[in-house]
């Protein structure tokens, strides 16, 4: 088993605090929710950079606790985080690691990102609306627009992968 350094356990902690203030930004303005998700993400990268993935892990859960800790009052904010957004990082990871194809490597988390999309519509607006028109539709709009929300965000966050990567890389070389 690998020993993980004190510049991992730096890295990760730095990531699990990051990624909780964006995450609890984004919960309390709900304009900048998406954003919130986005750049957590993004911060939870910083142990993956190292290929550690037990910091990775840790500082996932850690963000999931902390953040339900200072927002427990919009759970369902950080719903999509919990099941989908603050995973998908590893899951990239893994995929690139494992050589899984690409293609059927983005059609199973397109269907795992509308399945949360769903399960999010489900608990938070289903409950709420009683338009039936909403109600026969969405299914069909989740499948259409959000697969292609996926493709674009699965897109980006490679980007974003190659330069945490990077800036880990010129950091951790000094």
């Amino acid at each position: 088993m690998k020993k993980i350094s004190a510049y991992e356990i730096a890295l990760s902690a730095l990531s699990c605090a990051i990624a909780t203030i964006l995450l609890t930004i984004g919960s309390y303005s709900e304009i900048l929710l998406f954003t919130g998700y986005l750049f957590s993400c993004v911060a939870l990268m910083l142990p993956l950079a190292k290929k550690s993935y037990g910091g990775y892990i840790l500082a996932y859960l850690a963000t999931c606790i902390l953040s339900l800790i200072f927002n427990a009052a919009r759970f369902w904010d950080l719903l999509p985080f919990i099941m989908f957004f603050g995973l998908h990082p590893i899951v990239n990871e893994l995929q690139l690691k494992i050589r899984i194809n690409r293609w059927v490597a983005c059609a199973i988390k397109a269907l795992w990102f509308d399945v949360t999309m769903y399960l999010v519509w489900r608990f938070i607006f289903g409950m709420t609306t009683t338009i039936d028109f909403v109600d026969q539709y969405a299914i069909p709009v989740i499948l259409v627009l959000g697969t292609a929300f996926f493709v674009f965000y699965d897109y980006v966050m490679y980007k974003w992968r190659a330069a945490v990567n990077n800036l880990v890389y010129r950091l951790y070389k000094k």
